[in-house]
This record gives C-alpha cells, structure tokens and sequence, in this order.
C-alpha cells in the first residue's frame, strides 16, 4: 500500500469517505475509485458495474470491486441515473491500479441534484481525512 506522500490526490476533484472520486460537468458526475483505494486493495481482478439507465442512490451500493485481497462495493456519490459505463473494465480490470482518474473511470451518472454533490469532500479535506486513516496503521 502506498504512503500518505505517494499517493494521487487530485485537486480538481471531489471526494466521497469511501473512496470514490467525483468529478461534475453540468448534472453529469463522472465516478471512480482513487488511487487510495486502489492501492489498499491492491490487484484488481475484477469490476462490476451497473447497466446504463440503472437508477443509484447517493451512499448505496451501485456495484463492486475484486481483487487479489478483498471484494469491496462500489458507492454512489450521487442520487440519480447511470447515463454511462466504462465497459473497458470488464477486459481489463487492471486499468482501476494503473490508471484511477483517467482509463479506470466507473461510470457517469445523471445526478438529480446539485447539493450531494456539493456535501463531498474538497481534495485538502480529504487529504486530512486519510492521513487520519494512515496514522491508524
């Protein structure tokens, strides 16, 4: 697992307690795991998505994750509806470790409201959150 000075915090994104990164372009939020997670779980092996047109709830489970260590579920930021998924990561899971905020997006959903968005964390708060994390270890 990556330490707190390796790991990709990015400042134009949100992030969700459970490790879910968000990023909005109008009422679409683009969802994934960040490099936090994906180094906690370590290989993944394989990823289970919701169908397009899918309806989600902010803090449910919209799908999950494998890997060599665990399975994990994958949490909706955001209430509203799967408008897309990234049927790459049914061949290669693998892009989740190699590449969270870009090729290993979940999926984009059509959120029904600004303001979950909105109660997500902000980068420098979420990089406060996990170092509370990593000091637990």
């Amino acid at each position: 697992m990556k330490t707190f000075e390796e790991l990709d915090i990015r400042k134009d994104l949100s992030y969700s307690k459970t490790h879910e990164w968000a990023k909005k372009a109008g009422s679409v939020v683009c969802v994934g795991v960040d490099d936090y997670a994906q180094s906690a779980l370590g290989d993944i092996v394989y990823v289970e998505l919701p169908s397009v047109g899918a309806a989600v709830n902010a803090g449910a489970a919209f799908g999950s994750l494998e890997s060599t260590k665990a399975v994990s579920d994958l949490n909706s930021p955001v209430t509203g509806k799967v408008t897309k998924v990234n049927d790459a990561l049914a061949d290669a899971p693998e892009l989740v470790n190699s590449s969270p905020y870009e090729e290993g997006w979940m999926v984009e959903i059509e959120a029904e409201g600004g303001a979950e968005f909105d109660a997500l964390l902000k980068s420098d708060a979420y990089a406060e959150y996990v170092k509370t994390l990593d000091a637990s270890h």
